[in-house]
């Protein structure tokens, strides 16, 4: 008889992914829903001070799917400055981590950029039991005492009832510097949008955009459940100081003949609320098995060209402000290394998403 194998516990053989216990009782703790606290990302947070991406009591009804996906809290931001040189969260989840191909860092977990708008660098993850769905962990300590501006992402694909931040009692908070201006870019589509499948919160496509354009970002992606429904344009209608639109829901378009029916509406709908705010269109980045599967790549093709015909029509019209983007070169020539099934972006996949959207955004919003 072979002999069995024991399971590998690798927590066990390696110091380096053990989780962090802060052990310290010198911290005071803080709701970053008080100042000098600046959370994005909520558009109704000021109404009903839920970390939720679509009001709790809309005007108009909600997909169910698409209201309970409302509660994760995918875009989400703690913005502030601090010379603290200890910094916490604790955090009360919704759910516990349960997806089987995103880690619980990206889904369940919070992550910290450090530095001005621009000029943001990853510094950590939240580590923690993946079973839980209230855990505490430690962002850093012993740090210099010294000025830092702390932008905090919330986690992608749960939701988050509680955030409380830690910080050292000697530490002074300020407010985070403003915004470039008040206007909101809103980014509407699929779970790709809404970050699936992210190793960690900041690494979705449009919290990167984020650190490279310093405005407010809402993250409208509702994983399948993206599908172009009329309310949810009215709905976003109703979000002020648009800034642009993006549409990016063809992964859930269901058909190539209901997207030729919802995306004219949805443009529609959402001019006669905002007849200039800028309307960018994206077409979904390709999948792995289009190499294999003619029939997906060509289903593709034809939605693509539905879309960028919208867009012409809509110009020939006399719209100026809207425009169209092609996904499918988004994720470059060997887009197929890029995602983790075929479809869902990984960590290398989103950063191309980002570096492809980047200048196409900035040249929208100075024109």
């Amino acid at each position: 008889m072979p002999n069995q194998q024991q399971p590998v516990n690798t927590v066990q053989l390696d110091a380096n992914m053990r989780i962090q216990q802060s052990g310290d009782n010198n911290l005071n703790w803080y709701s970053p829903l008080e100042k000098p606290f600046h959370i994005a990302g909520f558009g109704w947070l000021h109404e009903e001070r839920l970390y939720r991406r679509l009001p709790a009591k809309p005007d108009w009804k909600l997909p169910e799917a698409v209201d309970q996906l409302a509660n994760c809290t995918a875009g989400g931001q703690i913005r502030f400055e601090t010379d603290a040189t200890s910094l916490s969260v604790k955090v009360k989840l919704s759910g516990a981590a349960n997806m089987y191909h995103m880690p619980a860092t990206g889904q369940c977990g919070f992550d910290c950029y450090i530095g001005s708008p621009g000029e943001q660098l990853y510094y950590g993850t939240t580590v923690y039991d993946h079973k839980l769905t209230e855990y505490e962990a430690v962002i850093y300590k012993d740090m210099a005492q010294e000025s830092r501006i702390i932008t905090l992402n919330f986690p992608l694909y749960q939701g988050v009832e509680e955030v409380w931040i830690g910080l050292d009692r000697e530490a002074q908070i300020v407010p985070p510097p403003i915004y470039e201006n008040s206007g909101k870019i809103i980014v509407y589509g699929t779970s790709i949008t809404q970050g699936g499948c992210a190793a960690r919160p900041g690494m979705a496509y449009t919290n990167i955009l984020s650190r490279r354009i310093n405005m407010e970002f809402l993250n409208l992606g509702f994983s399948g459940n993206g599908k172009g429904e009329p309310e949810l344009a009215h709905i976003l209608s109703e979000i002020p100081d648009p800034a642009c639109l993006i549409l990016d829901y063809e992964g859930n378009c269901g058909s190539t003949e209901l997207l030729q029916i919802t995306l004219p509406e949805f443009i529609s709908i959402y001019r006669d609320k905002h007849p200039l705010t800028p309307i960018l269109v994206i077409s979904r980045i390709t999948h792995a098995k289009e190499k294999f599967q003619a029939q997906m790549a060509q289903d593709r093709a034809d939605r693509k060209q539905i879309q960028n015909r919208a867009v012409e029509q809509a110009r020939e019209l006399g719209d100026a402000n809207i425009y169209f983007c092609d996904g499918s070169k988004l994720l470059g020539e060997d887009a197929h290394e890029c995602t983790v099934d075929g479809s869902h972006p990984t960590d290398l996949g989103f950063l191309r998403m980002a570096n492809g959207l980047t200048p196409v955004l900035q040249n929208i919003l100075a024109d």
